[in-house]
């Protein structure tokens, strides 16, 4: 999959721009706060289905305008695409091929993108939160009805915790519908455990193999999916569900006194290891970097397996934070990838050059 073009409008501090792009190496460059960063976003939006920055949708609109455009040309295995988004006061317009998409998960899973930003140097020591939005965002990606499924999820945890909280200040609530949302919670969790464990198992091969190319073979990646059930060699679904229902049961009095779900898809977490040991507690800053390298790319992997073509590569102003050797690994062993990067510098590439000053792209 490459991107072909990208247009935007009125989107951050870009006023109008239309960029073509190669099916390689592609370098935005320029200083801080001039709309690199804005024109990467823009592209993720199509990826994900909406921006990666915290903050409200209103802030993507220049400042001074009422709304703003994007849009992509990409083209896949199947042949030539087109993906706009629109937001115009409250309305927001997607079309694919220029027909109608009504929600933003229906949007997820045509254009596919890996983004590595300065941010995700936080995974390996940063909260589980951020190791379970990593999880949520990747699996989306290749299966958009993750999307529905942990929505779903969410909409039930708030229900039940409704119901935890009344207990827990001595409230009035209904048993039968404290036992229908664990069952309905429990329902959405065996589902979300099945896809995470099964992306994590692939994702840990190809991140196993680049750790190791990096690293000269010297350090060994490995991942353990610490979650509330038991493991259960090919469990199906049913058992799944029944073990996080056992959970639920036998936790209960400890829930309702703290008023909240204890248990969960919501509370689990990737525990990556570094030869053997917490990379949380035993890695180096260079072994970090190293770490999450290797998980953006062998993120475009397990996706190159599921659909027989790679992604696109965002890397976000993320080059400066690695060494010379881990640049020239990024840059010499993706010659089969198209790549976006933007930076600073001018990088050693063959492929184009972007420059970016105030919005506007030369």
């Amino acid at each position: 999959m490459i991107i072909k073009s990208f247009r935007a409008q009125n989107f951050r501090n870009i006023e109008k721009c239309s960029l073509e792009f190669d099916s390689s190496v592609n370098l935005l460059l320029g200083e801080n706060a001039q709309g690199k960063t804005n024109a990467v976003e823009g592209i993720y939006i199509f990826a994900r289905g909406r921006s990666f920055r915290r903050g409200d949708e209103k802030d993507l609109i220049r400042f001074g305008e009422e709304g703003f455009n994007l849009f992509i040309e990409y083209e896949d295995k199947d042949g030539k695409n087109t993906l706009e988004y629109a937001v115009f006061k409250r309305e927001r317009r997607r079309k694919k091929n220029g027909y109608k998409i009504s929600r933003a998960s229906e949007m997820v899973g045509n254009f596919k993108a890996v983004l590595f930003s300065p941010d995700d140097l936080t995974l390996v020591k940063g909260g589980p939160e951020e190791r379970r939005e990593f999880l949520n965002v990747a699996i989306s990606q290749c299966f958009p009805s993750y999307i529905s499924i942990y929505s779903d999820y969410k909409k039930a945890l708030e229900n039940r915790n409704a119901l935890l909280k009344a207990a827990s200040k001595g409230m009035y609530f209904d048993e039968s519908e404290l036992d229908a949302w664990s069952n309905s919670l429990a329902e959405y969790a065996s589902l979300i455990y099945i896809q995470r464990k099964e992306y994590i198992k692939k994702l840990e091969v190809y991140a196993k193999s680049f750790m190791a190319d990096i690293s000269d073979g010297k350090e060994e990646l490995s991942f353990e999916y610490k979650t509330d059930i038991e493991e259960m060699k090919d469990a199906s679904k049913e058992k799944i569900k029944a073990e996080y229902i056992r959970i639920f049961k036998e936790n209960i009095l400890k829930e309702r006194i703290a008023g909240v779900t204890l248990y969960g898809p919501h509370r689990e977490d990737i525990i990556i290891k570094i030869n053997g040991n917490d990379s949380r507690i035993f890695s180096s800053q260079g072994q970090q970097r190293s770490i999450v390298l290797s998980m953006k790319m062998a993120e475009g992997e397990v996706s190159r397996e599921l659909f027989s073509e790679y992604p696109v590569f965002l890397f976000d102003d993320v080059l400066s934070e690695l060494d010379e050797r881990r640049q020239n690994f990024v840059l010499d062993g993706m010659k089969d990838r198209q790549i976006i990067i933007t930076s600073c510098e001018r990088l050693r590439t063959a492929g184009k050059v972007i420059e970016v000053k105030g919005g506007v792209f030369g």
